[in-house]
């Protein structure tokens, strides 16, 4: 009978996921502004925008592309989410911490493990995003930021976690037979 009310069956707090989500959002926008306002040989311009003369100078040119090392932050953020689980999530410790006490109990508890799965999604995607980058493919961090940044926005703004319906999606399809481990 206590088994049944542990912690890994109770679910989390949905508000958990969607702060965390509006944290990823805002430094994927700030990523993609870095990423589109450094020298752009594909415009034709050869200046640099205002954020990289910033970094340029603060980091005396030993930071050759703060976008692509925010975006590396960011995949390893979400796969501390992946793999440690959502639970573990340092967005999450900042929610229980400082935002949770502030607000009333939730109404009900989701399941840990599409918020899980999504965090896995959005690391393959921020990685593929910094592979892609380093290897010179020409708007790979920018396509790959957007699309974390539409998925970050939709969950946080929408609650509409487009992960955790990949997930539900391919556990009704059987592609995935068992819930991850949260």
């Amino acid at each position: 009978m206590t088994a049944d009310r542990t912690p890994a069956r109770l679910g989390i707090d949905p508000r958990s996921p969607r702060f965390g989500a509006a944290i990823t959002g805002v430094l994927l926008a700030v990523t993609i502004v870095l990423e589109l306002t450094r020298p752009a040989v594909w415009f034709g311009y050869s200046g640099t925008g205002p954020f990289v003369e910033f970094f340029a100078i603060l980091f005396q040119y030993r930071l050759p592309d703060p976008a692509l090392w925010l975006l590396a932050a960011i995949s390893a953020v979400f796969a501390w989410g992946a793999f440690a689980g959502i639970r573990r999530h340092p967005y999450g410790a900042i929610f229980r911490r400082f935002i949770r006490p502030r607000l009333g109990p939730p109404t009900e508890l989701e399941d840990a493990a599409p918020p899980t799965f999504a965090q896995g999604v959005g690391f393959v995607i921020t990685a593929a995003g910094v592979i892609l980058q380093l290897l010179g493919v020409p708007y790979a961090l920018v396509i790959a930021a957007s699309f974390a940044f539409l998925a970050a926005f939709l969950n946080s703004v929408f609650a509409f976690c487009l992960g955790c319906r990949m997930y539900l999606g391919l556990r009704r399809i059987g592609l995935l037979r068992r819930p991850l481990a949260a």
